[in-house]
């Protein structure tokens, strides 16, 4: 690991010893009231999100935004599913990934990377109770006891820091509280799927001491037959294991202090690519697949191997004028996967692969932040905050070809810092107006630890993000607001090339501004909600990834511009009180501006875009990889109490991805058609919602969705999860 760390931990201890005389002890804000407040019956539930880093009305904020309310959010995973499970769920979010359970990749307003290697930057930031997952192996930490998940679109560069020009999902779990709780939930599916999750929390010592202690295990059983070999049930299955603890403090009415341990181990399957499913010209799955059964020669059964963990410390004084808040955190991940990159061992269908593409890669990784901020309290017309930020990683990854070449480790530090501030003023009851201001500096190092003679490679960048907002009370129950906002994605390196026998890439920092108008309205008693936005942004020199080809390389680029326009839908209604539907759509035009800008091909791919005399794709005018134009969710509940304490409920869920291209460049192949899957639960409560009894089922109609491929000289391509049915049972007491 780097030397830098030491003297980054002795910097931080003196801000934190700093902040501690001036706080005490604390917790965050985070351990407060549910996400959703109380409402008349047949109301819709007021939501809350924390957009600026305060708890605030969804209604009140000027930022588009979707809520994941905890029903949601367990019905999206109660078929043991990963993060990825999360694309679609809200309009304009797509999520994807190429390296199985881990290293997920997000994009928001069709804004991200599809860089699939571990030292990977991205431009939507994931925040787990307040702490940004910066890592791609951290983003894959596992979504249970969660309050609610906010996806916050647009660029939330001045309060929540660099790499978030597209947006963040930002993850709010249940935190600790003095009353007796206890839960827990078991199911059972088909492919030997099972999950179990649990939490038990409460006070230790009454009004001073509590504490929470939640878990999730999912597991599925080998369901893959190995045609090559002739095994079957060889492949597919995995356990998933994660545990979080904490402990809340208040030592008094202003002074709290809440700590915090996360864990996961992880022994599962990385991502199955399926040789030649698609034929020359077409992107129908043809003969050559059965979602059952691959042709792998090599792989050595395509393992993913990963151990998590994050202790978080989260203190907060309250003095008359301001609060003041100090967050450090550390993390590590370290594992490994391995897996038959190009698809196995198929004769049938076009594509010659150069050398045995039975490759592994491995990362080993620290990370440390701290943060300390000062906000404002009161109720007077102005209200601010201001702060401070460090961050520090250090990672090694590892790439091994089991053929060739000679194992290649290489190592990416990257330490930033900021100082920012808000201020919101109202100007009258009805008008206020919000702007903020970020300064970071940010640097990463590279330099090849063991296996080639390259030299160290430095990047560094400064930039100042900005946003300005006014939101307008229309009247009682309609709002409209206006954001301008900047933000920008600090300079990257990679260098996964390294291990085969070219030069890492360097990407300079992309800078976006985005602006956004929108309204926020209730009717009919507030039985109806719909909220609605529109958006144009350009994106200065953005980071692409040019990916595969004959030699599977990761390539970074900058395009002189990119730019999209939009609008977002995130609808409720509860026409009686038994009765609740949302309906989010979200239309994302995104186009790259570089009439210079050509990249590699696939050799056996029908390339649409005009040639350059290398034979490389002009990629002018095309739309970003990943970015399906249209997108939307549906969800339905509908319950009939039963008795006193009763109910018999239905609650289904839908996305829809429309059309997607999978690269910089287009052709016939590399694209998916519009992409649509559903779930189902069907169920019974009883004793207040004391307990349930449940049916369910996820990719009912047990779609085929092509979910991206692989661009190495054959028509290799990844899918979705099979449908998962089975039955639950949980208690909340």
């Amino acid at each position: 690991m780097s030397q830098r760390i030491p003297f980054v931990r002795a910097l931080w201890a003196s801000t934190s010893l700093i902040a501690a005389a001036g706080i005490g002890f604390a917790a965050p804000a985070a351990a407060q009231d549910d996400e959703t407040a109380q409402s008349s019956e047949g109301e819709l539930p007021t939501i809350i999100v924390t957009a600026n880093r305060r708890e605030e009305s969804l209604q009140d904020v000027a930022v588009s935004a979707d809520i994941l309310d905890e029903q949601r959010v367990n019905l999206i995973f109660s078929g043991a599913a990963d993060t990825t499970a999360l694309a679609g769920a809200a309009p304009g979010l797509n999520v994807e990934s190429s390296n199985g359970r881990v290293a997920p990749r997000f994009y928001i307003r069709g804004l991200g990377n599809t860089d699939f290697d571990l030292a990977a930057s991205q431009p939507v930031s994931v925040i787990l109770d307040e702490i940004v997952l910066e890592n791609v192996t951290l983003k894959s930490f596992p979504i249970f006891d969660v309050q609610r998940v906010e996806v916050l679109r647009g660029p939330q560069g001045t309060l929540f820091g660099r790499n978030t020009p597209a947006g963040i999902v930002k993850i709010e779990t249940v935190k600790p509280g003095f009353e007796p709780d206890v839960q827990a939930g078991l199911s059972f599916g088909s492919l030997d799927t099972a999950s179990l999750t649990g939490a038990v929390g409460g006070a230790i010592v009454e009004d001073k001491l509590a504490f929470r202690v939640s878990t999730q295990f999912q597991r599925r059983g080998d369901w893959i037959d190995n045609g090559f070999t002739g095994e079957e049930n060889a492949l597919g299955g995995f356990t998933d294991f994660a545990i979080r603890g904490q402990l809340l403090w208040t030592p008094d009415e202003r002074s709290e202090i809440l700590a915090q341990v996360n864990f996961r181990d992880l022994d599962g399957s990385s991502t199955f690519f399926r040789a030649n499913v698609l034929s020359p010209g077409s992107n129908e799955l043809n003969q050559n697949y059965d979602r059952d059964t691959v042709f792998y020669d090599a792989g050595g059964g395509n393992p993913a191997e990963y151990n998590q963990f994050g202790a978080t410390l989260n203190a907060s004084y309250e003095y008359d004028f301001a609060t003041l808040t100090s967050i450090t955190s550390y993390w590590t991940s370290e594992g490994f996967s391995r897996g038959d990159i190009d698809g196995g061992n198929l004769v049938t269908g076009p594509g010659f692969i150069p050398f045995p593409s039975d490759t592994q890669d491995s990362i080993d990784l620290e990370q440390l932040t701290h943060e300390v901020r000062l906000a404002s309290n009161g109720d007077g017309p102005l209200s601010w905050q201001v702060g401070g930020f460090i961050f520090d990683s250090d990672f090694d990854v590892t790439t091994v070809g089991f053929t060739f070449p000679p194992p290649v480790t290489v190592n990416h530090t990257n330490t930033a810092w900021a100082v920012f501030g808000q201020a919101s003023y109202e100007l009258t009851e009805a008008l206020r107006v919000t702007a903020g201001l970020r300064y970071t500096d940010d640097e990463k190092d590279f330099f090849v630890r063991s296996g080639a003679p390259l030299q160290p490679v430095s990047v560094q960048d400064d930039n100042i993000d900005w946003d300005v907002s006014i939101f307008a009370d229309v009247t009682d129950t309609t709002s409209v607001y206006a954001r301008v906002a900047n933000a920008f994605r600090a300079p990257t390196i990679q260098g996964r090339d390294v291990a085969f026998f070219a030069a890492p890439s360097v990407a300079q920092s992309e800078n976006i501004t985005s602006y956004e108008a929108g309204f926020k309205s209730e009717f009919a008693d507030r039985k109806v909600r719909i909220n609605g936005s529109a958006f144009y942004y350009t994106v200065e020199d953005p980071q692409f990834t040019a990916v595969g080809g004959a030699g599977n390389l990761v390539q970074l680029i900058n395009a002189n511009e990119g730019e999209a326009w939009g609008f977002e839908f995130d609808t409720a209604f509860q026409p009686t009180p038994n009765i609740t539907l949302t309906l989010g759509l979200a239309y994302n035009d995104t186009q790259i501006n570089d009439d210079s800008l050509a990249v590699g091909v696939c050799a056996q791919c029908t390339v649409l875009d005009p040639l350059n005399a290398n034979g490389f794709a002009l990629v002018d005018g095309n739309p970003f990889p990943n970015a399906p134009e249209w997108s939307g969710d549906f969800t339905a509940r509908y319950g009939v109490p039963v008795g006193n304490s009763g109910e018999f409920f239905i609650f289904t869920d839908w996305i829809y991805l429309g059309e997607t291209n999978f690269f910089l460049y287009e052709s016939a192949e590399f694209n998916a058609d519009s992409r649509i899957e559903g779930g189902l639960r069907i169920g019974y409560s009883g004793g207040d919602g004391q307990w349930e009894v449940a049916l369910f089922a996820r990719n009912i109609t047990n779609e085929d969705n092509i979910l991206g491929a692989v661009d190495f000289n054959n028509l290799t391509a990844f899918v979705n999860d099979p449908r998962v049915v089975g039955v639950s049972f949980g208690v909340d007491y």
